[in-house]
């Protein structure tokens, strides 16, 4: 069971390998909602999430046979790295099988802490159904991401520190996959307070707990899809089910597009890089109909590959109106596109691409078509180079941007 007792023990294991993530006063995000939010940095930890305190105190509480066999688990990366980590710090060997839709960064960072990587399926529920198997095969300990009472009191451990930081919190968000850490959080929370409440936030594409509240018992969804690679979960846990129901005061969803800019705000405002599933509590902060409340964003990791990063960085400065592009048709004589330039410089717009296509009709006399992509500071700078084009005689039709 999840024990007040069983988490102050793992609040003492895990210290001896987590790092110290105070929270964050976040001055933007405060103002923007109207109530006072901190973050609570698991991006920082050593290996880059949370998960390192649900894998290090289960592996804590194994006996040497468990750990001789040798451990397994499945995982979309971070828990990965995790079962990586701890099993290293105990000197036993770890297999981990990861989706092969799992960022490169993560199969990296799995390998090199010495652990073997076997890539199989398109989401963590086939990578689980192969470590299932190997473990009957092989004799592995099998150490279940997100559906074990140990591993959550491991990730419980949270809950503890943000409390003893922040007595009089009124809110904790929470992300959501599978559901270990909403479980062992929303737990421990409800056992030092019953009156904070703990609201668990999923990828609309991949809702799980959601679905499975509603219908009261735990159901799987057909398929995910989410950029919340870490939260691409079928299924909840059966085991923590119950915990979640009775703990959990509500589930908030978040779409894929107001993950792409709460990456943006992160970067720019708090210089903290934060993986989309890690993004879910603070994209959730604009959904919460209250004011003037003390509220606390787990963010649960940090490992993002580059790749993946520049396209949520593209995307995102896209949607904020930031990089925007523009078509206009011109006749085809001189001194046409010195005119809209000068309109663009006065404007203080910055073009980053320029496309003219003297081939859009077959009278080029009658008109000829530039296609603009500039950089804005937001919409209201945006429509108002739009604006200044229009009255400069020009008729400006935005298309979709080409970077």
């Amino acid at each position: 069971m999840l024990t007040l007792d069983r988490f102050e023990e793992a609040t003492e294991v895990v210290r001896k390998v987590t790092a110290d993530t105070k929270l964050v006063y976040s001055e933007h995000f405060s103002n923007i909602t109207g109530n006072k939010i901190w973050l609570k940095p698991e991006n920082m930890q050593v290996t880059g999430a949370y998960k390192i305190r649900g894998a290090y105190y289960k592996i804590s509480t194994m006996n040497e046979e468990e750990r001789r066999r040798g451990l397994i688990t499945a995982s979309a990366g971070n828990h990965a790295q995790g079962v990586a980590y701890a099993a290293k710090a105990y000197g036993v060997p770890a297999t981990i099988v990861m989706p092969t839709t799992t960022p490169l960064i993560k199969v990296e960072r799995t390998r090199s802490y010495g652990a073997q990587v076997v890539l199989h399926g398109d989401v963590y529920d086939d990578a689980c159904e192969k470590a299932l198997q190997l473990a009957d095969e092989e004799g592995y300990t099998f150490i279940h991401p997100f559906d074990d009472l140990t591993v959550a009191t491991g990730q419980g451990t949270i809950a503890m520190e943000i409390v003893k930081e922040l007595p009089l919190v009124d809110y904790i968000l929470v992300p959501v996959g599978g559901g270990g850490l909403a479980a062992g959080i929303s737990t421990l929370t409800k056992l030092l307070n019953p009156k904070i409440k703990v609201i668990g936030v999923e990828p609309a594409g991949a809702n799980c707990l959601q679905v499975s509240l509603e219908k009261g018992e735990v159901t799987a969804l057909p398929s995910v899809s989410t950029i919340a690679d870490g939260t691409a979960v079928k299924r909840p846990g059966e085991k923590i089910f119950p915990y979640l129901a009775e703990n959990l005061d509500s589930i908030i969803t978040v779409e894929d597009d107001e993950l792409v800019v709460a990456f943006l705000d992160m970067v720019e405002n708090h210089k903290m890089i934060v993986e989309n599933s890690g993004l879910l509590t603070v994209a959730a902060l604009k959904h919460l109909d209250v004011k003037g409340k003390k509220i606390v964003s787990v963010l649960s990791g940090g490992n993002m590959d580059v790749i993946t990063m520049s396209q949520v960085v593209q995307n995102g400065l896209i949607a904020r109106d930031r990089i925007f592009t523009l078509s206009v048709l011109l006749p085809d004589r001189p001194g046409e596109l010195v005119r809209v330039s000068t309109v663009i410089a006065e404007m203080r717009a910055n073009v980053i691409k320029l496309e003219h296509n003297q081939f859009y009709t077959t009278n080029r006399s009658a008109a000829v078509e530039l296609k603009i992509t500039m950089e804005a500071f937001g919409t209201d700078h945006k429509n108002q180079i739009i604006e200044a084009l229009e009255q400069g005689g020009f008729r400006p039709r935005q298309i979709r941007a080409q970077l």
